[in-house]
């Protein structure tokens, strides 16, 4: 697919092109680079080259999974009625305002005057209307079951919106935050696929899959102008790689910094390494539907097979036990670690109970994620019995093999998303977990009309998960950010989810 390049004059010719994912070096430059261009090295004119990880296959924010697009389109391209705050607190954007009714039913937005899309028309209300209408009739579309208890989308009066829901949702504006509440033009006709025409503070000018992608400062931007001029993301996969690029001079931020080449950062007088606190869930996740999965025994003494603090070790040291589903960010945490934890005796004994003494098994995760957590996972699971064929992928076909046809005994993903308890209560997604039970209480924290009461029925839920051994939550990654010497306003929590990036700057 060709990109679609943005406008050099008119407004109506800049339908710019969007971009997901993650990136790393180029030829475009900023701080403390040899051959540089001195408009670029700082103020208003600069350009930030941004390394990430995982690519995007499309740019399509509607029907692409994967979070590899919310982390760089959401925010930064497109935009919602509501977004999230550093601390994960609602706060309005493209809405000036909002009410939720007494009885938790009724939501009213009121829009923010003078917002436009990226060619220039301005945003009204038959748009949001639309967008959300959409987003919720698509079944295709991500995301699109969180607006399931939404009964009616509509503009009682110019320039306000409102959502009728069947029962309370106390996650509807949460969700409003990401890809259910994004608010595209209606008159658009641009590809989806290769293509975005939002209403945030940067536009995509270039995008070459496979190698970079770049972002232009909206200059017609509604909101606050962005302090930088051109943001490069860049695809780098291997983390040697991606650290001699940050340490050559070849970048002004890596996210993340693989812990265990961190050392070589080190000691840079012009590099900061800052650490952040992330709801990244590394999950080894079973097929629950398929045997011997089947039997909780064999579930349990894999769980009890696997030492946490050796991988996290292993990984050098960027992550937390975690135990449960719910991380520690998220609403219904609870310290869940006793449940399975590291027993290799037993772990042998519920195998031999279960007539699995000698099991073979196959793990498929993207070679996105490091070698070294298949290798330790293969040693540990070796010392009660088990065999461990251990194959990586790219990412693409994983999405294919594993998250969308399901074939696959053990996998092992990066669950980035916060607030996402809810695919342990979904016996279609790709785990094949299946507990009515944990479906009854996912679905009355939803109807909660109280903060307590959400939480309690998610602790309830995460506690049944756990101790039905649904599948093994290795750690919670701590994560990693190299910054160079003068650049501000990079997210350093949560970066791998979403990365905010209208404070960034250049001194």
């Amino acid at each position: 697919m060709s990109p679609l390049l943005p406008r050099r004059g008119s407004r109506t010719a800049r339908v710019a092109l969007a971009a997901t994912a993650v990136a790393v070096a180029s030829s475009l430059t900023l701080t403390a680079c040899s051959g540089s261009d001195s408009s670029d090295r700082g103020g208003d004119d600069a350009t930030v080259r941004v390394g990430l990880v995982l690519e995007p296959t499309s740019l399509d924010i509607r029907t692409q999974f994967g979070a590899a697009l919310d982390q760089v389109l959401i925010d930064n391209v497109y935009q919602g009625l509501v977004g999230r705050t550093a601390d994960g607190e609602i706060r309005d954007v493209l809405a000036s305002r909002h009410e939720v009714s007494a009885d938790g039913k009724t939501y009213t937005f009121t829009l923010r005057e003078g917002t436009t899309f990226q060619d220039g028309k301005p945003v009204t209300a038959a748009d949001v209307v639309w967008s959300l209408q959409q987003a919720k009739d698509n079944a295709s579309y991500v995301d699109s079951a969180k607006l399931a208890g939404v009964t009616s989308i509509t503009s009682p009066s110019d320039g306000v919106v409102e959502l009728q829901l069947a029962q309370p949702d106390s996650d509807l504006l949460f969700s409003l935050t990401g890809r259910a509440g994004l608010v595209l033009e209606q008159a658009a006709k641009n590809d989806l696929s290769d293509s975005a025409n939002g209403t945030g503070p940067y536009e995509v000018s270039s995008w070459k899959q496979g190698d970079s992608l770049t972002f232009s400062r909206n200059d017609d931007y509604w909101g606050t102008e962005p302090k930088v001029a051109k943001i490069v993301f860049r695809y780098i996969t291997d983390p040697s790689t991606a650290v001699n690029a940050m340490a050559n001079g070849d970048l002004d931020v890596l996210n993340p910094v693989d812990g265990t080449l961190a050392s070589q950062l080190q000691g840079n007088q012009d590099i900061t390494l800052h650490r952040g606190r992330t709801t990244d869930k590394y999950t080894l996740a079973f097929n629950d539907a398929q045997a011997p999965f089947t039997d909780k025994r064999v579930r349990q003494a894999i769980r009890q097979a696997i030492d946490p603090k050796a991988l996290i070790k292993a990984i050098g040291g960027t992550g937390v036990e975690q135990g449960g589903p719910i991380p520690e960010l998220d609403p219904g945490y609870q310290d869940l670690t006793s449940i399975d934890a590291y027993d290799p005796d037993n772990a042998k004994k519920l195998l031999a109970e279960a007539g699995q003494s000698d099991l073979d098994l196959t793990l498929t995760y993207a070679n996105v994620y490091p070698a070294t957590i298949g290798d330790v996972l293969k040693s540990q699971l070796a010392e009660v019995g088990i065999t461990l064929k251990v194959e990586r992928v790219d990412f693409a076909t994983w999405l294919d093999q594993v998250f969308t046809k399901k074939d696959f005994q053990l996998s092992m993903v990066d669950h980035v998303e916060e607030r996402d308890f809810g695919n342990w209560a979904n016996p279609d997604y790709y785990f094949g977990y299946d507990n009515p039970e944990v479906q009854r209480l996912y679905a009355e924290s939803i109807a909660a009309t109280s903060q307590t009461e959400k939480e309690q029925a998610l602790r309830e839920a995460a506690r049944i998960v756990s101790e039905d051994a649904a599948g093994e939550w290795l750690y919670t990654a701590t994560e990693i950010t190299a910054v160079r010497k003068g650049v501000t306003g990079f997210p350093v929590d949560g970066g791998n989810s979403r990365l905010d990036l209208a404070g960034l700057a250049v001194r």
